[in-house]
């Protein structure tokens, strides 16, 4: 994703705003909190993580995104874990090291870390650092004990009659609109705690992805009712200020959408249950005259090399994933594909996923795919196909009209000619959304083996 620096999800250049390697930039160059760094000892935890729920919260543009983890001790040979909490999801983290009074917690599959140290007594301070961006990526963190049940914003509001009931979720009509004036629409998805009904959860779907696992609470704020939504899944902080129009009614909401570093959009959703996207299987497709995909490039293990016309894949249905270590949506269709394929690749099936990674370095480009590959258990192919660029993707696939999305997911056919090509990736943040999105992949995929 790349245009002007802007923070769409996992869209290039040619479709409007982009997220991933805008609010995504980070350091090209090894930060020494990572060079020669020990694991934690046998006893547990390094010094000032303690167990149990803490607040986080990153401070970016005069914004503060909050986010809750849990901290757990080493037990029954498991190493201790950081878990990130999103709404419903959880995201394990046990690379964490210590040097001096500094612990370094990897952020998953993505290059990055948090940088923290003890900060007096059940408190943390530190850095979110972003190491593979072309610029310096360092954002403020701060985090303290609290609750299992603690509201991510100060401020909940008192009537909990706001929402009315939106048990079931609600669906809004959104446009998101960046500082030049560009725009593009989405769906957004938002739904009330059956328990504490101030506190809510949900999403925003656009043409090519979502925004994930979004979770926060109703703040009455010295202006009115304030939707508040955040999300850190260690790629991206993300925060969405939301003022209700008329006090108490969900009709229309109005608000700023920040996104780590310097992303800031403007959004306006309008209580809509008909609201749709366009169809992601019309967005991009082949140019004129062309029927198949003509690439070869490396496989992340050295010396080989990987071409839709290789032996293994002759007469097989075959589906090749665009995608990038460093973005979330490609990580939730991942998480699809890895155990999909093993379940499946004994019908006739293949995948292969291409990855632009944030790199020119073909050998750690190659490291970044093969560390995914190990954490996510992928055992489909990989290669290396190039930068994290709209020009150096739709380059490197001439064949295709442009490429628009990580990621973007394409059905060949037992003959190897291209019948489908789906933009984006809506994830299981996006509840029925995901179920449909999974239905339509099987059903592509099954139709392709009875041909």
């Amino acid at each position: 994703m790349t245009h002007a620096l802007s923070f769409r999800p996992l869209l290039l250049a040619g479709l409007g705003l982009t997220l991933a390697l805008g609010a995504c930039q980070s350091n090209t160059k090894p930060d020494a909190a990572r060079q020669g760094v020990p694991e934690p000892d046998a006893s547990g935890l390094p010094v000032g993580l303690k167990p149990g729920t803490w607040r986080g919260v990153l401070t970016a543009q005069g914004q503060e995104i909050p986010f809750l983890f849990d901290v757990s001790t080493a037990d029954n040979g498991q190493k201790p874990t950081v878990t990130l909490r999103n709404g419903e999801e959880r995201l394990p983290l046990d690379e964490i090291s210590s040097a001096g009074d500094s612990t370094t917690i990897r952020l998953g599959v993505f290059d990055a870390a948090l940088v923290v140290r003890a900060d007096g007594d059940d408190k943390l301070k530190g850095t979110w650092v972003k190491y593979d961006g072309k610029e310096p990526y360092r954002v403020a963190f701060a985090a303290s004990r609290a609750a299992d049940n603690t509201d991510l914003f100060v401020g909940s509001a008192k009537n909990t009659s706001v929402f009315g009931d939106l048990k079931r979720g609600a669906t809004f009509r959104t446009e998101f609109r960046d500082a030049e004036g560009a725009t593009y629409p989405a769906v957004g998805i938002i739904t009330q705690d059956s328990v504490n009904t101030t506190r809510l959860t949900g999403t925003f779907l656009t043409t090519t992805g979502d925004y994930r696992y979004l979770a926060g609470n109703v703040v009455t704020q010295a202006d009115g009712e304030h939707v508040m939504l955040s999300t850190f899944d260690g790629s991206h902080g993300f925060l969405f200020d939301g003022k209700l129009a008329q006090p108490g009614n969900i009709n229309s909401i109005k608000g700023d959408f920040y996104s780590g570093k310097k992303g800031h959009e403007t959004w306006t959703a309008t209580l809509d249950g008909n609201a749709k996207l366009p169809d992601a299987n019309s967005l991009t497709g082949m140019k004129p005259g062309q029927k198949k995909l003509d690439f070869k490039f490396p496989n992340i293990f050295a010396g080989g090399s990987i071409s839709p016309s290789d032996p293994k894949y002759a007469g097989k249905v075959v589906v090749v994933q665009i995608l990038g270590s460093w973005c979330p949506n490609c990580m939730d269709e991942t998480n699809f594909l890895a155990p999909w394929y093993e379940k499946n690749k004994s019908r006739g099936v293949e995948i292969i996923g291409l990855g632009y990674e944030r790199t020119t370095d073909q050998t750690l480009a190659a490291q970044k795919l093969l560390k995914m590959k190990q954490r996510m258990n992928v055992g489909y192919d990989l290669a290396v196909a190039g930068q994290a660029s709209s020009a150096e993707a739709s380059k490197s696939l001439p064949q295709l009209a442009k490429v628009l999305a990580f990621p973007t997911t394409i059905f060949l056919d037992k003959k190897g000619e291209v019948r489908k090509i789906h933009t984006g990736f809506s994830g299981p943040g996006t509840g029925k959304y995901y179920q449909q999105e999974i239905a339509e992949f099987n059903k592509t995929v099954d139709m392709l083996l009875k041909e």
